[in-house]
């Protein structure tokens, strides 16, 4: 298993992130190597709502993603799990409100599973997935610098 967060500082009421956050087609936006995004069943920003992400494989071609809201906390607190694509990954968006805006907090853990889970559990390959994941959670930059340049509303 590997795990990874990072947190940033958005200087924007937590509805207003919480509420892009919870809108999983703008993760193409902040989110590199996401390519698209569409809502396969359930309401779109709910709990059960499942998610089908088109993110960039290393050969250049897209791989499907299957992503599902496990937990959504208006304001607060926005869990999912990837439900297929490679490894188990479950993570969230954590918020709470500051005198300057709203911190989030993405935190990732991964399950490495199917032919290569047998080298993860010997150690050959924790060291590039926790690369990876740390990559990952580290793009919540990007939101930043979105929400940022967007008017406030």
């Amino acid at each position: 298993m590997a795990f990874a967060e990072h947190e940033v500082l958005i200087q924007r009421d937590a509805m207003a992130v919480y509420l892009y956050l919870l809108d999983a087609t703008n993760l193409p936006l902040w989110r590199d190597g996401v390519r698209s995004v569409k809502l396969l069943k359930g309401s779109a920003g709910t709990k059960g709502a499942v998610y089908r992400k088109m993110v960039a494989g290393r050969s250049g071609l897209s791989i499907p993603a299957d992503l599902e809201i496990t937990e959504a906390r208006p304001g607060a607190e926005i869990q999912f799990q990837v439900t297929s694509g490679l490894g188990r990954r479950v993570g969230g968006y954590y918020l709470s409100s500051e005198p300057s805006g709203t911190r989030v907090r993405f935190a990732l853990e991964v399950w490495p599973e199917g032919r290569f889970g047998f080298l993860h559990r010997l150690g050959f390959l924790s060291r590039m997935a926790q690369r990876n994941l740390s990559s990952e959670v580290a793009q919540l930059d990007c939101l930043e610098d979105v929400m940022e340049l967007q008017p406030a509303i």
